[in-house]
């Protein structure tokens, strides 16, 4: 073999290696360069249920800066063929290759939170600003007949299944499978011991929640939420109506179909209006909660204050808590000082 053809070919086997070379540098440049284009730590990235490729292709592509070199690691790690749905978090600095795991098997929860829902309509509102699904389906899964049958439950008694709180779910999670998550810690709450409690008092866990929702409305105070408690508890084992202002701003309410109005004062007009959950005309409990109760308003109704207390007024000398008044004439008298109260005030 002579010198040309020896330079030839190793002049060959040196190009070869050069373009292995570049071709190696390329398909790492790809791969595994830094290709994100935030500042911040993280980047959220939510593909909706049912999206193709195209779609969380044009999702992702927000958080990268090299689009055509994302694309080519979708296609060859085959994310194009089969996305998967849900909430990532792509951190800064990410590859094309990270990116790709992340969003592939990352599906990261959120917490969904939600407190003082006067409605089903407007629970389904609030957790559709945080979740997947939009606020008609939520209501619709809520509202369904078989699952309301099934739990002993009917339309205005539904709401009692939802417990204020903070909880961790996914974000695409399903309307019906949210419903059944909330059924299921609603399931947890009601241990024997907190059974037994309502049961001593003649009240289902649905009558507690209603009750717990009354006393919410009355007060903000913690402190007194069992006192509060006492009073209605008291009424009801008594036979005497409840005879509660929120209940009549609620029935002013639904008989209007207008749930966004502000009612500041209940007049005596408000305490005719024919509705069952108005308690100055209709005996017991209403139909079902006013709202959604806080942990510690039903907490404060299955450990209420004993006491003899039948009435309650604001107290005009410790804003915030109420005078308690065992017989109608004391309760007559601290009323008048009340009303004396608002009329020097509102002048």
């Amino acid at each position: 073999m002579n010198s040309n053809y020896k330079k030839i070919i190793l002049g060959i086997v040196l190009l070869g290696l050069v373009g292995m070379g570049f071709f190696a540098h390329n398909v790492w440049a790809v791969l595994f360069a830094p290709n994100t284009n935030f500042e911040t730590a993280t980047y959220e990235v939510y593909i909706p249920t049912n999206a193709d490729y195209k779609a969380a292709y044009l999702i992702i592509a927000e958080a990268v800066e090299n689009r055509d070199d994302f694309h080519t690691t979708a296609v060859k790690k085959k994310y194009h063929e089969n996305v998967k749905t849900g909430r990532c978090l792509i951190v800064k600095g990410s590859n094309n290759n990270d990116i790709i795991n992340t969003v592939r098997s990352q599906n990261r929860p959120i917490k969904v939170t939600f407190n003082n829902q006067e409605r089903l309509e407007n629970l389904a509102g609030r957790l559709s600003q945080q979740m997947e699904p939009d606020s008609l389906s939520l209501l619709n899964a809520m509202t369904d007949p078989a699952f309301l049958k099934e739990n002993g439950l009917d339309i205005h008694t539904a709401l009692s299944v939802y417990l204020p709180n903070s909880y961790e779910t996914y974000w695409n999670t399903s309307a019906e499978g949210f419903r059944d998550k909330m059924l299921g810690y609603h399931k947890q709450f009601w241990t024997a011991d907190r059974l037994a409690k309502a049961k001593k008092f003649d009240l289902t866990p649905s009558e507690v929640y209603t009750v717990a929702s009354i006393v919410q409305k009355e007060t903000a105070k913690v402190d007194e939420m069992p006192r509060v408690a006492g009073v209605y508890l008291n009424r009801l084992s008594r036979g005497i109506k409840l005879d509660a202002d929120p209940t009549v701003i609620y029935a002013k309410k639904k008989s209007e179909n207008n749930f966004e109005q502000q009612i500041k004062q209940v007049l005596y007009v408000h305490l005719e209006i024919d509705n069952p959950y108005n308690t100055y005309r209709y005996a017991s409990l209403p139909p079902g909660p006013i709202a959604t109760p806080d942990l510690v308003a039903i907490n404060a109704v299955l450990n209420p204050e004993m006491h003899d207390y039948l009435y309650f007024v604001a107290d005009v000398q410790n804003f915030g808590y109420h005078k308690f008044a065992k017989t109608l004439t004391q309760h007559n008298r601290n009323a008048a000082e009340y009303r004396r109260w608002i009329a020097k005030n509102n002048k």
